[in-house]
């Protein structure tokens, strides 16, 4: 008979370690929080109001999100609507209103079903985005001007991308426990509310948000097919499946790994399949519009294009793109094995989408937003993602200046070309700043800033704590550096801090 545990030993065993305070560890949280009173006290009684984290940062977030609306407004009050560079020079651009009725909506046409009038034959968006613009559209008063309706749809649409907001801030704050204030750093980022209602990227965010959360509670089939409807949305979140069967090939947590996929790939094929059968040439046009689609804005592909006598075609490109993207993800691959700790999913998740868009032959502006979520969870660094964050704000200025200088005829109002160069080189050196960090903390797991506190991978799910069952390299070697920082050891793979009473 085992013996009945002693008081002692039971508070011991249920005792939740302390949430992890940023302006205790994070000398930039802690400069910031001088203007709300300063740094946390240690006599602080925390989670004893009703202003919890996950509240605090939701209501932070739409807080922030409204202020991007209002920046818009110079473009709400008229410039989408008249003339030709006001749009840019106020840096309020939307395809919102403008596929309004540029893609039928205003008349009724059905996505995918019904033909376009103009080049463009059917709406070139994936079918869950083309739903979610589809619902928009019911919502959206039918009497008045076409400008009044643009305007409604405009608003609705920034009133359903709200939800989607908060959803992610609130996905954020949950997925490492002990660290709920790291959705500050969603909610606060300011990318995020400039490029929210550019397009409605921020539905399959939300949805990849979720997954995130849902993998991080062990929940693999939730995750599947939170992973699926996002990709039904946008193409970018499948490639989370990549470092994960990596991850899940190191652990062997095949069963888990194959719940997920198949959770994923059921719900892709339930929200595109109806469409494929029924009107495949409109549910195709996403995919060939992204094959045929040429050199575009934001890409280095683009400045070598227009520093080149004899621009490399779609074709060309389109190979090399695909061959930089293949060799990125080996390198995921072969970092996974051969790091000396298993790296944190959150943090190969932001390296491969890091890679597509370092990689693609497009950078639209709102591409930002599918990084925030995955680099916050990656590296919840202030000062690291405030660099990345600037670079990404002088882009979001410097693209809508250059098209004013484009489309302001002989005046030239705006960016030059060579000066659009500049602000693109410098979005990608952000991107590159913020791999390069996550990179190292993979190969030192110590400067890792969350699992310098005996964390092992808290956004992992069946992962956390996992022993390795295959391994390259100095995988099985423990990292060089953990002296340099204080904090509890942690036995990694075993799922326990040393000295813990599990």
């Amino acid at each position: 008979m085992c013996p009945m545990p002693s008081a002692e030993s039971t508070q011991a065993s249920v005792h939740e370690p302390d949430p992890v305070r940023p302006t205790k560890e994070d000398e930039v949280a802690a400069a910031g929080s001088e203007l709300f009173g300063g740094p946390i006290g240690r006599r602080a009684l925390l989670g004893t109001s009703w202003w919890t984290p996950v509240r605090v940062i939701a209501l932070v977030a739409i807080g922030m999100f409204a202020l991007g609306l209002v920046q818009k407004a110079p473009c709400y009050n008229g410039a989408w609507f008249f003339g030709a560079s006001s749009q840019y020079t106020h840096a309020c651009y939307s395809d919102i209103p403008h596929l309004y009725q540029g893609r039928g909506f205003i008349d009724g046409l059905v996505p995918y079903f019904d033909k376009l009038p103009g080049d463009m034959q059917y709406l070139e968006y994936p079918v869950l985005t083309g739903v979610f613009m589809e619902v928009a559209s019911w919502l959206t008063p039918g009497g008045g001007s076409v400008q009044d309706q643009q305007q409604w749809y405009w608003m609705v649409n920034a009133g359903m991308l709200m939800v989607c907001a908060a959803v992610i801030a609130v996905c954020v704050t949950r997925t490492h426990a002990r660290r709920p204030w790291d959705g500050l750093l969603v909610a606060l980022a300011p990318a995020f509310a400039l490029t929210a209602t550019i397009n409605w990227d921020l539905l399959a965010v939300a949805l990849t948000a979720a997954a995130m959360l849902m993998w991080s509670r062990g929940r693999s089939l939730a995750f599947g097919v939170l992973l699926g409807l996002a990709t039904a949305a946008k193409l970018y979140p499948f490639l989370l499946l990549g470092p994960l069967l990596v991850l899940c090939w190191r652990a062997g947590k095949w069963r888990e790994y194959g719940t997920a996929l198949a959770g994923a790939a059921v719900a892709w094929l339930v929200v595109n399949v109806p469409v494929m059968v029924f009107a495949f040439d409109g549910w195709s046009k996403f995919y060939t519009f992204s094959q045929e689609r040429g050199v575009d804005f934001g890409s280095f592909w683009l400045v070598l294009a227009q520093n080149s006598d004899n621009p490399l075609s779609t074709d060309t490109v389109n190979t090399l793109a695909l061959l930089l993207m293949l060799l990125c993800s080996g390198a995921v691959a072969a970092l996974t094995l051969a790091a000396p700790r298993r790296p944190r999913f959150a943090q190969l998740a932001f390296l491969i989408v890091a890679a597509f868009i370092l990689t693609n032959k497009v950078y639209s502006p709102q591409y930002v937003l599918w990084l925030v979520p995955l680099a916050v969870l990656a590296r919840p660094k202030w000062r690291d993602l405030l660099i990345w964050q600037a670079c990404e704000v002088a882009y979001f200025l410097g693209i809508w200046m250059y098209l004013a200088y484009t489309t302001s005829g002989d005046a030239h109002k705006g960016l030059p070309t060579d000066g659009y160069h500049w602000v693109i080189g410098l979005h990608l050196l952000g991107t590159l700043y913020l791999c390069v960090m996550v990179v190292r903390d993979i190969l030192m797991p110590d400067r890792d800033p969350v699992r310098r506190h005996g964390a092992d991978d808290p956004s992992g799910g069946v992962l956390d704590g996992a022993k390795d069952v295959f391994v390259l390299g100095p995988a099985a070697h423990p990292s060089r550096h953990t002296a340099q920082f204080a904090g509890p050891p942690v036995e990694w793979g075993t799922g326990r801090e040393t000295g813990s009473s599990l």
